[in-house]
Formats: structure tokens, C-alpha cells, sequence
């Protein structure tokens, strides 16, 4: 049945695909003849359709480029984003840094020590042994027996150093042994470590010694100067007998945050 229209069809698309563009010439005319007016006429249903899907494809055509635009820009914002949000964490580390550093330089000056600047690269925090390795050694001056303290209160000694590190025994290594004494009484004894905390040994039972009490080094140990703090006291307890009282203290210093540290070394002669 359409195959026997064909040829008609033909025909009528042919006849008004050159109407219509006919009339598509006619409308660019300043000036059109009554013939031409009646083409525009007839012609304008089919224009006006013309148009209407042209002007649809041609806005979803911009469209679909503006998104492709802006997905690339998105993806250019997230990329500048990310790479400004690690420069900004990088600003932050080094700030926290330098207020470290000025910290540690400031305690120097204070105390007027002599005294080696050196990173913690590696700790050792297991059930038998409590150390640190810093990231200088002989070569910077660095030898064995040697205090390292930081602003906030003593670290350890070294116990071994070889050109480029030094390992640091803890306080709180129960190997580790400090002479001390009750800041506000002047009660002597001996720091050891206990893992987390010190315990301070030999202090008589008569001794006054309270809650709170700064413990600090008596610098006859001929090891660490005196006067650093080593901790504060936080248990006393004292039996019906013998000689001596049971004080908890704890360590002053923050050895899960440990990063810079000093090493004490001695003036040259």
C-alpha cells in the first residue's frame, strides 16, 4: 500500500523541501513580490517547525557542551582543592614545627646549656625495653652517657651512639635510674622507671612528701645537671613500718609525643 504512494510521497517532500528552501532565501529579501509573499505564507507552518527544532537542538547541543565544561572545571577545582589542602597541611606541620624548635631553643637559653638539637626517628616502647633512636651521634658530638631532656622535663640518657644516631635509654626504662629530690622538701632519692611511671626510691617515711610535689634531678648522679624536672608526684604511701615510703611520680616529660629532643653535652674546655 506505501509502496504504491511512493512516488507521491517523493514528490511532496521534494516540492516542500524546495519551498522550503525557497522560502528560507525569501526572508533574508528587504523586498519580496506578491508571488514570494504567498510562498513565505505557505511556507511559514513549516519554517516555523523548522525553527523550533533547530533551536532545540542548538540548546541541548550548548547545554551538553556547558556541562562537559563545567565537569572539566570541577575536576580541575578538586584537583587545585586537593593539592591546596596538602600544601596547607604542610604549612601546618612546619609551623608546628618551628614553634617546637623555638620552644627547645628557648629552654636552652634558659638554662644556658649546651646542647645538641636531634629528631626522634624510631621508638622502642615494648615490655622490656624503653628507648628512642635520634638521628644524631659522634659525628654531631653525641656520646654515650650523655642527658637528653626536653622544655618539659627530662628524657633519658644515651647508651649508645655510633656516627649518624644515638639510642636514648628512657626514664621510664626499668633499667634506668636517676638521683632526685622532692622539689619543695629537698628529700633525696632515686627515680627509677616502672613503664609508664617512676617510682621514687629511698625516700625516708618521716619525709614530708605529698601529692603533687615536683620531683626534679639532685645533680649527684654524674649524669644529669641539677634542677631538671623529672615528674610530679602522684601517690605516697607510707606503712606502720619500715624505713622508707612508697611515691608514685609521673614522668613530666610526654614520651608518646616525643619528636625533638636535646642532648646535653659538655663545654669544651
Amino acid at each position: 500500500m506505501l509502496r504504491k504512494f511512493r512516488p507521491l510521497i517523493l514528490g511532496i517532500c521534494l516540492v516542500l523541501a524546495a519551498l522550503f528552501l525557497y522560502s528560507a532565501n525569501l526572508r533574508k529579501k528587504d523586498q519580496t513580490s506578491f508571488f514570494e509573499q504567498a510562498v513565505l505564507t505557505l511556507a511559514a507552518p513549516f519554517q516555523k517547525t523548522f525553527d523550533l527544532a533547530w533551536e532545540r537542538v542548538s540548546s541541548g547541543w550548548r547545554d551538553y557542551l556547558w556541562l562537559v565544561d563545567t565537569a572539566q572545571e570541577n575536576a580541575h577545582l578538586r584537583e587545585e582543592n586537593r593539592l591546596l589542602k596538602a600544601e596547607l597541611e604542610n604549612l601546618r606541620e612546619i609551623r608546628l614545627t618551628n614553634e617546637r624548635l623555638r620552644e627547645l631553643l628557648e629552654f636552652k637559653e634558659e638554662f644556658a646549656l649546651t646542647a645538641v638539637p636531634a629528631r626522634v626517628i624510631a621508638a622502642d616502647a615494648t615490655t622490656w625495653s624503653r628507648t628512642v633512636l635520634l638521628d644524631k651521634g659522634t659525628r654531631s658530638g653525641v656520646r654515650e652517657g650523655l642527658p637528653v631532656v626536653t622544655p618539659a622535663g627530662v628524657v633519658g640518657r644515651v647508651i649508645k651512639a655510633s656516627p649518624g644516631e644515638a639510642r636514648v635509654l628512657l626514664i621510664t626504662d626499668a633499667a634506668s635510674a636517676v638521683a632526685s629530690l622532692v622539689q619543695r622538701t629537698r628529700t633525696r632519692g632515686v627515680s627509677r622507671g616502672r613503664g609508664d611511671f617512676l617510682v621514687l626510691d629511698f625516700a625516708l617515711r618521716q619525709e614530708d612528701i605529698e601529692v603533687g610535689d615536683r620531683v626534679v634531678t639532685s645533680g649527684t648522679g654524674g649524669v644529669f645537671p641539677k634542677g631538671l624536672l623529672l615528674g610530679e608526684v602522684v601517690r605516697v604511701e607510707r606503712g606502720d613500718f619500715g624505713l622508707f615510703q612508697t611515691v608514685e611520680v609521673a614522668p613530666a616529660a610526654d614520651f608518646t609525643r616525643l619528636e625533638e629532643v636535646l642532648v646535653l653535652v659538655e663545654e669544651a674546655p
